[in-house]
């Protein structure tokens, strides 16, 4: 069989595209899940995805603990996506219970940390992000030891209202206590920064498509694989084009030969025109696509940023922005639209998790090869309650972790635990992570 290099890289004229992991980079064997995990052979990945302005409390959490568990209200979208993953309860972060509604909260999530009240640019996060401490190890085998992404710009101010800068709610991945790291927000920039690199430097984008750029060196490489490899190196070439093709139209709507029925020259342009759930998924797309070509193994993602006022009108049912409703009151009306903003990002969840279960790698898949959290910095938004987060916890790490259980806490046990759960399964040698007493052990393989 024809040996690959794992660094292998499809080259055009001044670009170069990663290539997802092939058969010939390494012996079948170690395909399989297995319970030692080494980064060289098996590439392992984690994500943490955060989103604002906690959940509607009393439709979260599953009546039954285990294997049984039956999908709430708010969980309806991963029902079919059960094996996959485990709801994870009674965990929060006791660094975060002061009187700040959100930004202690959230600018914590992965730090497990109180942050320094500030209303300047003297940011202290009080800890290094667990994202970033993963990138410390994984990140040495791949072009980029983490990603950071978002859907909204990071803002600057004071919020009046609790005395903090309005940076903190903006980040959750810290590379060092007074340093958080950039999200890029733009799937354009993201995609562009993926593939358009050169002997691990971006280099300037060209106008033609990626793949023709490489395409003589793809013909040239599939010639000789195996025809596993060739049907592997097809899917993923056929995943790059599609995510550009989407990107290009989204840019440019006429390219698609698509004509406006109307004339927007004479009609006022609504306040914010973005789709916003194909530009959510857009950015979930590059998250999929980095794991799947091993550019990166630690990646972070913001559907919004604290205090988010992300208009939710888009969805039937709902009126108005996520941080207002998130102030119910107990108002039933309120309630009910609160569940159903809930109940999309879980559905923006699933489709990550349905993306990375697609993609094949040697008789398994990127998601059993992943471990992807996701969860909020407080449960409920009326109350800005830190106790019992909602946290959700998919794939198995390579073999590592269980999952398509629910696991019930003892009240108020460290959500650091679980940081620490992520690390060690994923194959990064630590021992403690903030306050973590342990791992958390029913999740562990």
């Amino acid at each position: 069989m024809m040996r690959l290099d794992r660094r292998t890289v499809l080259r055009g004229a001044g670009v170069a595209l990663a290539l997802p992991l092939l058969e010939a980079m390494r012996p079948l064997s170690t395909f399989a899940a297995s319970t030692t995990v080494n980064p060289q052979t098996q590439p392992v990945r984690m994500a943490a995805l955060f989103f604002p302005n906690g959940v509607r409390a009393d439709k979260w959490t599953p009546s039954e603990t285990g294997e049984g568990w039956t999908a709430p209200a708010q969980l309806e979208p991963i029902a079919h996506l059960k094996s996959d993953v485990s709801v994870v309860s009674n965990l929060w972060h006791q660094a975060t219970n002061t009187g700040d509604g959100h930004y202690v909260k959230d600018a914590a999530w992965l730090t497990g940390r109180t942050i320094t009240k500030t209303t300047g640019v003297d940011l202290n996060s009080g800890g290094v992000s667990m994202d970033q401490v993963a990138a410390r190890t994984l990140g040495q085998f791949t072009p980029l030891p983490s990603m950071e992404l978002g859907c909204e710009q990071v803002t600057s101010g004071v919020d009046g209202n609790v005395g903090y800068t309005r940076v903190y709610g903006c980040h959750i991945a810290w590379k060092q206590p007074t340093q958080p790291l950039a999200k890029e927000i733009n799937p354009r920039l993201a995609f562009d920064r993926m593939v358009m690199i050169s002997n691990g430097k971006p280099s300037g984008r060209s106008n033609r498509p990626i793949l023709d750029l490489v395409k003589d060196d793809a013909q040239r490489l599939s010639q000789k694989l195996g025809h596993n490899d060739r049907q592997r190196l097809d899917q993923y070439l056929d995943s790059v084009e599609s995510l550009e093709k989407r990107l290009a139209s989204l840019e440019n709507p006429t390219s698609t030969g698509w004509k406006s029925r109307v004339d927007f020259s004479t009609r006022t342009p609504p306040a914010d025109p973005t789709n916003h759930t194909e530009r959510t998924r857009l950015m979930l797309d590059m998250i999929a696509l980095a794991f799947e070509a091993d550019i990166t193994r630690v990646a972070t993602f913001m559907f919004g940023n604290s205090v988010s006022g992300q208009n939710f009108s888009f969805l039937e049912g709902v009126e108005g922005s996520h941080h207002e409703i998130s102030h119910h009151a107990g108002n039933p009306e309120k309630l009910a639209q609160y569940e159903l903003i809930a109940k999309w990002h879980v559905a923006q969840y699933a489709y990550l998790l349905e993306k990375l279960k697609s993609i094949p790698e040697g008789e398994s898949n990127v998601l059993a090869n992943s471990a992807i959290l996701f969860g909020s910095g407080f449960r409920d938004g009326n109350a800005h309650d830190p106790h019992d987060l909602p946290l959700l916890l998919a794939g198995q790490a390579g073999g590592r972790l269980k999952s398509g259980l629910h696991i019930a806490n003892t009240k108020d046990n460290p959500m650091s635990n679980l940081l620490l759960t992520m690390l060690q399964a994923t194959g990064v040698e630590e021992k403690s992570f903030a306050d973590s007493t342990g791992v958390i052990e029913p999740l562990m393989a």
